[in-house]
Parts: structure tokens; C-alpha cells; sequence
């Protein structure tokens, strides 16, 4: 098996400012990690360095107005909004993450590795087609999906475990049924969409499932959500390819969220997806960079974790450093899980009209 790693240290250069939460740390400490562990030297992984994406591919998702105002403000600065700030000579970058997604998803169609990971920055999934928001400026995940699509990819299923929900990519995909769009995400926090009503419109009714959870909440209701509402549909609608919007802010250490998921918790949901896609699609899975900005504590090992549950390692030792034992403690809430389950339930009643795996 051989896992393709996307990254560049290019991507390092993307800085709003030194203490903005999206910055060039958050890779840095997880390049370094990644090359500690071996990574890049091991015969299952191979690394490839992306190229910027191309007007054409941006333009199957952006607006004209849009990217022509990305290109105007690159060149001396603008504003989106307080968090989404438009430094000098953004574009470039931005199109270098939009196209390590690409890169990342056609390495796999292509064959040149089973699935891939794509180690980008700027993040991408808060971007709708005519605005930028929540530090990301292009939606790097829709970008790659159409591309693999004018491909001759059909059907995507895209599973979004960012903190935060994806809001950018759901709006892109609500009224398309050839893109299957799931997300796990706390609530209430920004942008403070993703309610279980929000299922999607026109042809594209039943096809965005959204499973907000409470603070608190752990590997084992993500593990549970995985089986009972991911895997079903999986294996209904029968993708061609799985997209993860591989948000690490679901890491305990996050100071951006207040979930309770640990490295190891995070890496074994990569693993059943893995081995999810190998059932439904020829193993053909490939996950990108969100978001995720516990710099020290979490991003090195979720990171690792993705990694290493691609290329099938062992992940008995995929675990956060001691110091970090009783931030677990805190940051975990025993009641979160019987409202999981309830939500969950909530879930496959509003769907099961459209899913037959929740029609009994």
C-alpha cells in the first residue's frame, strides 16, 4: 500500500499575522513530526509537491467577481472579515492549496498511491462560491471533487469532521445529488450552522447530513456516528470516491473548540475509512487539511495518525504526550453520548424518507 503525502514548504509562507490562529506553525510543527517519525523515508509513503491550481478548476466553484477580488486584494491587501484578512500575495497560495488537493485526488485516481493526504494551507471548507470566511479563501475539498468529476468520477461522498461545520462546501453541493455531504461538527459554535433539518434542496434533497455534537463529545460518539449514519449511506449511495475534510480542531487540546477526541481515537476513524472506501470504492479516499490549531499538543499527532491509518500502520503508539492526560479529563462530558445518540436518531427519522438503510 502506498499513501501519497502532499506538501510544500510553500504553504508556510500563508501568515494573516504571528498570533492569528491559522498560522504557519500549525504545519511546521507537523513537517517536523512527520520527517522525526520517518514519514517521508518509508517505503509506504510517497511525497509529491503540488502545483497551484488553474483558473479553469477555481472557476467550477468561484464566482468571476470573486476570484477577480482575490486577485485585486492579493496585490495589496484587503478585507473579508475579522478573521479572513487578505494579506499581500495570497493568491499564489491559495491556489497552491486548492491545487495540493487536486494533486492529492488525482494521484489516487491516477493510481500513483491507494489514497493520499494532502497537508495544506490555507484551510478551504469555510469558502462559498462568492466569499471567503473563517480564515479560508478558496474550498480546496470542492475544487479537487469537481475536478475528479470532470475526471469522469459520478458520485463523491465527503465526510467533514472539522469542529466547525463546513458550511462553504455544504452550500457549494446542496442541490447536487451526485455529491454526498456529511459532517460532524460541534454546536453551538461558528459558524453555527449544520442543523440535522439541513438536508440539502432540489435534486440534491437527502444528500447533506449533518450530525452537530456537544461539547464534550469523544472518540467513542464519533466511532458510534461513523457506524450507524456514515457507514449506511456509504454503502447506499456508493461513491466512487471519499473526500475527508480532515478538520484536527476535534483534538482535546484545541483552543478553538471543546471536543474530547484524542490522536488515537482520530486515527482508528481514519482507518474504518479506509477501510470503508475499500469496500465501496476501490479504496479510492483521499483527505485534506482543514482546520485544527492546538499547534503543539495536537495538530504533530492527529497529523501522524492520518497518516499512518492511510498506509495501514500500526497504530498502537499514535497517542499525545503524557503532559496532556488530564487535559483528556477536562475537555471529555459523560452525558455528551446519550445526546449523540438522540440526535442521531433525530437524524435517520428526517432522512429515512430518501435513505432506505434508515427506513424501518
Amino acid at each position: 500500500m502506498t499513501t501519497v503525502i502532499v506538501f510544500d514548504e510553500a504553504y508556510l509562507r500563508h501568515e494573516q499575522s504571528p498570533d492569528h490562529p491559522e498560522r504557519r506553525e500549525r504545519l511546521s510543527y507537523t513537517f517536523d513530526q512527520l520527517r522525526e517519525d520517518g514519514i517521508f523515508d518509508h517505503p509506504s509513503f510517497r511525497h509529491v509537491f503540488p502545483v497551484e491550481a488553474t483558473q479553469e478548476q477555481v472557476a467550477r466553484v468561484h464566482l468571476p467577481e470573486y476570484i477577480s477580488f482575490l486577485k485585486e486584494a492579493s496585490t495589496r491587501g484587503g478585507f473579508i472579515d475579522f478573521d479572513t484578512v487578505v494579506p499581500r500575495g495570497l493568491l499564489p497560495l491559495a491556489l497552491l492549496a486548492a491545487g495540493g488537493a487536486i494533486r492529492a485526488a488525482l494521484s489516487v485516481l491516477r493510481g500513483d498511491g491507494e489514497n493520499a493526504f494532502a497537508l495544506v494551507r490555507p484551510p478551504g471548507h469555510h469558502a462559498r462560491a462568492g466569499t471567503g470566511a473563517g480564515f479560508c479563501y478558496l474550498n480546496n475539498m470542492a475544487i479537487a471533487v469537481r475536478e475528479i468529476q470532470q475526471q469522469g468520477i459520478r458520485r463523491v461522498m465527503i465526510l467533514d469532521w472539522d469542529a466547525h461545520h463546513g458550511d462553504g462546501t455544504q452550500s457549494i453541493f446542496y442541490g447536487d445529488s451526485s455529491v454526498l455531504f456529511t459532517s460532524i461538527h460541534q454546536r453551538p459554535l461558528y459558524p453555527g450552522s449544520g442543523d440535522t433539518s439541513e438536508i440539502g434542496e432540489g435534486d440534491g434533497m437527502g444528500y447533506t447530513v449533518n450530525m452537530p455534537v456537544p461539547p464534550g463529545t469523544g472518540d467513542g460518539s464519533y466511532h458510534y456516528l461513523f457506524d450507524t449514519i456514515i457507514a449506511p449511506l456509504a454503502r447506499e449511495f456508493a461513491p466512487d470516491f471519499i473526500a475527508i475534510s480532515a478538520g484536527q480542531d476535534v483534538h482535546f487540546t484545541d483552543p478553538l473548540a471543546g471536543l474530547a477526541v484524542t490522536a488515537r481515537g482520530y486515527a482508528e476513524l481514519v482507518r474504518k475509512a479506509r477501510q470503508l472506501a475499500g469496500e465501496v470504492c476501490g479504496g479510492r479516499l483521499v483527505a485534506v487539511l482543514e482546520g485544527g490549531y492546538s499547534v503543539e499538543g495536537g495538530l504533530p499527532y492527529t497529523n501522524l495518525g492520518i497518516a499512518a491509518a492511510l498506509a495501514g500502520l500500526d497504530l498502537e503508539n499514535i497517542r499525545e504526550p503524557e503532559v496532556f492526560a488530564d487535559w483528556l479529563l477536562k475537555a471529555q462530558d459523560p452525558s455528551a453520548h446519550q445526546r449523540v445518540c438522540r440526535m442521531a436518531d433525530t437524524l435517520r427519522e428526517t432522512l429515512a424518507p430518501y435513505w432506505e438503510c434508515f427506513s424501518f
